[in-house]
């Protein structure tokens, strides 16, 4: 099914974001998540073709529901304006760097790589890594491949201060301070029309494999 069936309903779906419409839209939402499914099953397969931590996944093993689970009481709309998934060993929920894809219209459909606010104890393992592997770790940073998907290159949300057990002389300290690690791009419309979409989405994946593969070998030490 044309994906263009997908945007049209995350469209309408910003638009009406309340559960009285989707009640009443529910064959169309089912007919808009066919369609990211298929998209998935697509960009699924490509990874797994030479990222073995996902193999035996499955869509729904890696899809995330478009019901918001951590609506603030000041935030009115129940549904994502997104459809997405999260791509790693154990599923979308797993405490895994990994690869990701959400789809939603006017520009905003993203693909990344890498892990978004690990937990204490995971963030400790990456700067402890980060820390004795400076070099190696800037070389995944300045890969030419990376910096050619990602042109913004490796991003995350920052401390103001050096995190604990460092100080502001220690090498490496602008990426010590990150408490997320990923690189990501994004896509006008037109682009998730286009026939190759999910290879390009695979070819970006597989330029961020080196960075997911530094972080989990972080992330494995010492469980």
């Amino acid at each position: 099914m044309p994906r263009a069936i997908l945007l049209d309903f995350l469209r309408k779906l910003a638009a009406n974001n309340h559960k009285t419409w989707m009640d009443a839209n529910r064959a169309d939402y089912h007919q808009a998540r066919a369609v990211f499914t298929a998209l998935v099953q697509e960009v699924l397969t490509g990874l797994q073709e030479f990222e073995p931590n996902v193999r035996g996944l499955t869509p729904p093993d890696v899809m995330f529901r478009i019901n918001k689970n951590d609506r603030s009481q000041r935030d009115p709309e129940p549904y994502k304006r997104r459809m997405g998934a999260g791509l790693k060993r154990g599923g979308r929920h797993a405490p895994w760097a990994g690869y990701f894809l959400a789809v939603q219209p006017e520009g905003q459909t993203w693909m990344g790589a890498g892990i978004w606010k690990p937990d204490t104890a995971g963030l400790t393992r990456i700067r402890q890594e980060i820390h004795y592997n400076g070099a190696g770790f800037q070389a995944l940073r300045d890969d030419a491949e990376l910096r050619r998907h990602f042109p913004a290159g490796l991003q995350g949300e920052q401390l103001q201060r050096p995190p604990r057990g460092y100080d502001q002389h220690t090498p490496d300290l602008e990426w010590l301070r990150l408490k997320e690690f990923r690189v990501a791009q994004t896509f006008p419309d037109a682009d998730v029309l286009r026939p190759d979409f999910a290879a390009r989405v695979v070819a970006g994946w597989r330029a961020a494999q080196p960075l997911v593969w530094f972080l989990n070998e972080a992330l494995h030490h010492e469980q």
